[in-house]
């Protein structure tokens, strides 16, 4: 089953169950995370409560889509309760394009992000309730930053790179008693500033900091552990870039179950009631085949498992704070 949330044309809010083109309105639910809490009252899973709901008016989601009225498949009416974070260096073949960004002037020196995917391979799939090998970890905001499937992401005036990074996100919402409920999957854009980072990777963290953007569709269940969807740049309605990508488990040193505990071992991440947007980590970026990204562009990120693509573009982004602004009270 794969959910959206979206916008009637009067701006109500509703949540819909995919099924081919259209999506069919799940009756009395105005958001993903109501029908989640309401699962985790009656100890029962997304789609049981979906089915017991029942389904009405039928919409038809390519016009959705094309209207701009679909929303993130999971959001929180507080966006300061929405955390975004990631995981970087946890699929294979995702060193070899970090290292090209971080190599040392020694050569045949060994980077710390080569040490720290070795890390992974070494222990990141742990036996199951074993606790594995620490990934990479980083934080990018709150919903704030979340840009709804088909808007443009902001490019911020002091950027260096508008860099698309395709993957998978983890959809969680955090129950009564501070215990993390997995939703379910969804496709993800992880928009960064890997011109920035190149510089020295002790910028990564500010790297990371960007707008991003996943759905438009929220998939229940587990995954397949083979995954291959395909990113793509357009440019003034032509293809500049296209690049196969690969996740699921067998294409990742690290399992999910490793990655969602270095997440969830923090008391401060377990606030019941919030929700948690979470990137899996990519191998495949444009960047590393020297393209440029810049406003106008389109990003595409498709994976037939997920549905409809993600597609966002990119606009210049007003400064906000400059210089001398910050002033004393």
């Amino acid at each position: 089953m794969r959910l959206i949330q979206f916008e009637t044309a009067t701006g109500e809010r509703r949540v819909g169950v995919v099924e081919g083109e259209y999506a069919l309105e799940v009756h009395g639910a105005g958001s993903t995370r109501e029908l989640a809490l309401q699962g985790i009252a009656a100890g029962r899973d997304l789609a049981g409560v979906v089915q017991a709901a029942g389904l009405g008016e039928r919409h038809d989601y390519l016009a959705l889509l094309a209207e701009g009225r679909v929303l993130p498949p999971l959001d929180h009416p507080d966006p300061a309760h929405c955390l975004v974070t990631g995981t970087g260096l946890t699929h294979l073949g995702s060193a070899a394009t970090r290292d090209k960004m971080h190599q040392q002037q020694a050569e045949g020196a060994v980077t710390d992000s080569m040490r720290m995917f070795q890390w992974g391979l070494d222990g990141g799939r742990p036996p199951a309730g074993e606790e594995g090998a620490q990934p990479e970890w980083f934080y990018k905001g709150d919903g704030g930053i979340v840009v709804r499937p088909g808007a443009d992401l902001p490019l911020p005036a002091f950027a260096e790179d508008a860099g698309e990074e395709p993957e998978l996100v983890g959809l969680y919402l955090i129950g009564a008693d501070g215990t993390p409920y997995r939703l379910g999957y969804a496709l993800g854009n992880e928009f960064s500033d890997h011109v920035m980072e190149r510089r020295n990777y002790l910028y990564l963290a500010h790297s990371k900091l960007r707008a991003c953007s996943f759905g438009p569709e929220l998939r229940l269940g587990e995954l397949p552990t083979h995954l291959e969807g395909t990113s793509r740049i357009l440019r003034d309605g032509q293809e500049l870039w296209r690049k196969p990508f690969l996740s699921g488990e067998q294409n990742m040193c690290h399992s999910f179950e490793n990655l969602e505990f270095h997440h969830f071992k923090y008391p401060q991440f377990l606030r019941a009631g919030d929700i948690h947007v979470h990137y899996f980590g990519t191998a495949t970026l444009s960047f590393a085949d020297g393209i440029q990204a810049r406003p106008g562009d389109t990003f595409e990120v498709s994976l037939d498992a997920f549905g409809q693509p993600l597609r966002n573009g990119i606009a210049a982004a007003p400064a906000q704070v400059r210089p001398g602004v910050v002033k004393s009270l």
